[in-house]
């Protein structure tokens, strides 16, 4: 478990299966849950299942899984570095609502950065979505510009919005 530290708060990397990842994953799935309740419309459900598919996460293909702690130890955010297949993408970033406004999801977003870069990444990339104005706004703050949505996401989530950085 690799650790940094800025006003407080710490960055530190943990297994995929860490409970408190997991934890902020849940807070982070009932926060999309909610957004994008009804985005997709009536849909038939093998492609609903083919969605799931295609945002689903396998533990082999994490690089780091990082989570922001405040000074008592309490998760505040979390963020996933993976291979997808020749790509460094991003993935599950989250901060929780009572840390928001802090800079937690920036810093995280930039050790996420660093350890592609450190990894020998030429870029990375991420996809995100209309309903999430606040994650598409850091994106673009940090210098990401917009790509073609890529596989898996092209054919169950065709209206994602997918961003790229050069490392």
């Amino acid at each position: 478990m690799s650790e940094r530290t800025s006003t407080g708060s710490r960055i530190i990397e943990v297994p995929w299966d860490d409970a408190r990842a997991a934890s902020l994953r849940d807070e982070l799935d009932a926060d999309l849950g909610a957004r994008y309740e009804g985005f997709h419309g009536d849909e038939p459900e093998e492609r609903a299942a083919a969605r799931s598919r295609a945002l689903a996460m396998h533990p082999d293909e994490i690089i780091a899984t990082l989570i922001a702690v405040d000074a008592a130890g309490t998760p505040t955010g979390h963020v996933i570095l993976r291979r997808l297949g020749e790509e460094w993408e991003i993935k599950r970033l989250v901060v929780t609502a009572a840390a928001r406004g802090q800079g937690i999801a920036r810093r995280l977003m930039t050790e996420a950065i660093d350890r592609a870069r450190e990894g020998g990444a030429d870029r990375v990339i991420l996809q995100t979505g209309i309903p999430q104005p606040e994650s598409i706004a850091l994106y673009e703050s940090l210098g990401f510009t917009r790509i073609p949505v890529y596989e898996p996401y092209t054919e169950t989530m065709p209206r994602s919005i997918c961003f790229s950085l050069t490392v």
